[in-house]
């Protein structure tokens, strides 16, 4: 199964309505080209990165304008986390770089909503590939991903 169908099969499971929007690969493989493509500002584009503790791993999804403070991490996890390498975000999630899902992981792993995400009433978050995404409510984010709300920006 490719990554875009394990999250359309993660969508049809859910009880609400998501729809992915598909762009040709690579056209939303960075904040900027994503938000080019669906006409919105950087910001709302809900980034989904991967965090290596020494204890455990994190997800932290934000706005594509924001830089995660690692101290903010380690200040709420009790853990010291890295900016994860190509290879583990791939190995860990399941998905490429630029198509990372904060939903349908692989591996079972924490997920950190960023309060930044607020600021939009819908964020875009990318679908599985580096050409996908699906508009997404905060509130819908947190209740399919089971993640945690707090400041780590």
């Amino acid at each position: 199964m490719t990554p875009i169908e394990r999250v359309k099969e993660f969508l049809d499971e859910q009880p609400i309505d998501l729809e992915i929007i598909e762009f040709p690969e690579g056209a939303t493989q960075t904040c900027e080209l994503a938000a080019q493509a669906l006409g919105v500002e950087p910001a709302q584009i809900a980034k989904t990165l991967l965090f290596i503790g020494k204890k455990s791993n994190v997800l932290v999804v934000t706005c594509g304008d924001e830089k995660v403070d690692t101290k903010k991490l380690k200040a709420h996890l009790g853990d010291k986390f890295r900016f994860a390498k190509a290879e583990e975000v791939e190995e860990i999630t399941g998905y490429s770089p630029g198509g990372v899902c904060p939903f349908a992981i692989k591996t079972e792993i924490p997920i950190i909503i960023d309060k930044s995400l607020e600021r939009f009433p819908v964020v875009y978050a990318a679908a599985g590939t580096s050409g996908s995404a699906v508009p997404i409510t905060v509130k819908q984010l947190l209740e399919i991903t089971q993640g945690e709300y707090l400041s780590v920006c």
